[in-house]
């Protein structure tokens, strides 16, 4: 496989000390080791994987899931777990200039549609997964940002039919919002879970319902022949009728080729506190349990988990390797600590990193592979892939099975990937892009 990162950022290093792999026992699987056929291959066992797979097998449909590492390894298993609103970086007037207004709506109210099948499967199965939070709250971090938050709170009833309100600056302390703040929009759609509980439910669901899953088995070719796909796993080759790519920031550049230049991977980190107790808490005078982020386009999203720790991630990781990763932990602790100066001393025992997901055109991408049939992919949700890509994995278990989905299916998201003007290369522009962030978040 060709990767587009060096071998540090698809090995173990960047994810231990991960929290979330304390709080749920997954089951191991075996390696794939013997020939087999299967009507529909999923390769990655993340949010988009598992839920396909369920979804396939309560329609009577025989599914494997072939997964490199283990179950939720990837960006699911290490996600700050935000169901929120999200998928793509566009805003309203490059979403009305592409798609009109209709699409633009239609585009958001699938953003919606995503957290409400979290919800309702969340439901569904009885998981218990933390749940917390009553939608999110944006925080400006600059006073001009503000006009900004009243601008977006103006259409939100439009693009999502949803609840919000404007908090001033002068109230944040009543609801527990204390920092360098001033002022805040809360939206009511979203939640906080614990994200590797949630993969623990889906997979148990998906064994239930028939899923064969296996790990350790790294899929290093794909190749057509007739009838279908030919999946090379080691010595061994998983032959299926039609096949799911749900591997995201971690997708390689030759399986398929399709793929190349077509995706970007960007890195997240997070640090998580021990249990804070209530004096520390009203010291910082942050006490909401409100999942929370700032509007800086290298954003920190935040939030009091319900054991009263807290976790605080950003993005902007640019590089790759053992020191760039403890640089990037210590640039997250840095920031935290400005935001929260009373928890200077508040341990941080537990911190990692992760891979988003983009796209050229800044938008999902749910649907048939081009000129590749029987092929599909769901992939590139910006950072937000608890919803989105648990959504993207329903509906592509519609449309394997040749249906007329169900579920809304806009044409943002229908769009195919586009290549990135410097392909192979596009890693060099995220230094200069970074920079350009971080000088306009001042």
């Amino acid at each position: 496989m060709k990767q587009l990162f060096g071998a540090y950022a698809y090995g173990d290093g960047p994810r231990a000390g991960c929290w979330w792999d304390q709080t749920a026992d997954i089951p191991k699987f075996p390696a794939f080791e013997q020939d087999e056929r299967t009507d529909v291959a999923i390769i990655g066992a993340g949010f988009t994987g598992l839920v396909a797979s369920l979804e396939l097998a309560r329609a009577g449909v025989r599914v494997s899931v072939i997964e490199a590492k283990q179950i939720g390894w990837g960006a699911s298993g290490r996600n700050g777990g935000f169901c929120c609103l999200g998928g793509g970086m566009l805003e309203d007037a490059a979403l009305d200039k592409r798609f009109g207004r209709q699409g633009r709506i239609e585009f958001r109210r699938t953003e919606l549609a995503a957290v409400q099948f979290v919800d309702a499967l969340v439901g569904e199965l009885g998981l218990d997964v933390d749940r917390h939070s009553d939608g999110e709250t944006v925080l400006a971090h600059r006073p001009k940002d503000v006009a900004t938050l009243k601008s977006h709170a103006a259409v939100l009833r439009e693009n999502y039919g949803v609840e919000h309100e404007l908090i001033a600056a002068h109230a944040l302390a009543d609801r527990g919002l204390v920092g360098p703040f001033h002022g805040a929009l809360t939206i009511k759609a979203g939640f906080g879970l614990n994200p590797r509980k949630y993969l623990s439910g889906l997979v148990d669901a998906a064994q239930r319902a028939g899923v064969k899953i296996y790990e350790s088995s790294p899929v290093t070719a794909l190749a057509r022949e007739a009838g279908g796909w030919a999946l090379q796993i080691g010595d061994c080759v998983l032959r299926a009728d039609q096949v799911v790519l749900a591997t995201n920031g971690y997708s390689s550049e030759n399986v398929p080729d399709w793929f190349a230049g077509r995706y970007l991977p960007s890195q997240s980190n997070v640090i998580v506190t021990r249990p804070l107790s209530p004096d520390e808490l009203d010291a910082a005078g942050w006490t909401s349990k409100q999942m929370a982020f700032d509007t800086r386009n290298l954003l920190h999203y935040f939030r009091l988990m319900p054991d009263n720790r807290f976790l605080f991630g950003m993005r902007g990781g640019v590089f790759t390797g053992a020191r760039a990763e403890q640089r990037a932990r210590e640039k997250a602790r840095k920031d935290f600590e400005h935001m929260f100066p009373a928890w200077r001393a508040v341990e941080t025992p537990h911190s990692w990193s992760g891979m988003v997901c983009l796209a050229r055109n800044m938008l999902p991408f749910v649907g048939a592979v081009p000129d590749h049939g029987g092929l599909w992919a769901g992939m590139c949700y910006h950072g937000n892939g608890v919803a989105m890509g648990s959504y993207s994995g329903a509906l592509l278990a519609q449309l394997v099975q040749g249906k007329q989905p169900e579920l809304p299916y806009p044409d943002a998201i229908r769009a195919p990937l586009k290549r990135f003007e410097l392909g192979r290369f596009r890693r060099a522009a995220m230094p200069f892009a970074y920079g350009a962030f971080m000088l306009a978040d001042r």
